[in-house]
């Protein structure tokens, strides 16, 4: 239990919750072993949640797996970090790069709108570099983008931002990480760092965060055309997110 008494709930590798196949572990079988784990010492938030009485549904939604923070978290957090990363306060240029508007709901376990969840945002520019001073990767900043969002979920737990498709990005030799977004995940009981994905990306089944989720297709966002909202050029991405109590 964090200072501020929200749970970070962890769902990856060496947490709480196994990393194992989806094909060979039901939803049952994971909130089980979650359950067991818990009586062996180490109290999930899933147990707590079934211990208050939270009305688990096995068939319901599962939550969303957790990933690394990574190195490039912001070291100084832009002061507007408004919904629309695709322009800078006081810039007149636009952000370089597909522009996207990501959208989805936050929701706990029995389904329900989570609303007042603050995300935190934060990704690599359309080329894939970080606006960090730790990153190395050769390829160009770009002036009118800092990469950094903080968005509060609405009544029903819906949010909304504008930005730009992140590029992939060199880790090490034969090693690209696919084009992804961050999320650190606020709610009023639980917490969440993880991340976000695009289908389709060559270079999603060589990357072992993602292929080492037990749940890695949740991580995987939907892409749609536009709406009559947004610009005819620009694509709807969609990615709901599943807290455990909210």
């Amino acid at each position: 239990m964090n200072e501020d008494k929200r749970v970070l709930v962890p769902t990856a590798p060496f947490a709480l919750l196994p990393t194992c196949p989806e094909h060979k572990v039901s939803r049952r079988e994971v909130l089980k072993m979650s359950f067991a784990m818990g009586a062996m010492g180490f109290m999930s938030p899933l147990a707590a949640a079934e211990k208050d009485g939270a009305g688990l549904d096995f068939n319901g939604p599962m939550p969303t797996p957790d990933q690394i923070l990574g190195p490039f978290y912001p070291v100084q957090k832009p002061t507007d970090g408004g919904a629309d990363l695709t322009r800078l306060k006081g810039r007149t240029g636009q952000a370089q790069g597909p522009a996207i508007y990501v959208t989805g709901r936050v929701l706990n376990l029995r389904g329900e709108p989570c609303p007042g969840v603050t995300l935190e945002i934060w990704q690599a520019n359309g080329a894939g570099r970080y606006t960090h001073p730790h990153d190395r990767n050769p390829a160009a900043l770009d002036p009118n983008f800092d990469g950094y969002a903080n968005v509060v979920t609405d009544s029903e737990g819906r949010y909304r931002y504008k930005t730009v498709k992140p590029g992939a990005y060199p880790v090490v030799a034969n090693y690209w990480r696919p084009p992804h977004i961050h999320y650190d995940v606020i709610g009023k009981v639980n917490r969440l760092i993880t991340q976000m994905y695009f289908p389709d990306e060559p270079l999603n089944k060589k990357d072992p965060l993602l292929q080492q989720s037990w749940a890695k297709d949740s991580l995987i966002a939907q892409v749609l055309p536009p709406t009559a909202n947004e610009e005819p050029d620009s694509k709807l991405v969609v990615w709901d997110i599943v807290l455990i109590q909210g």
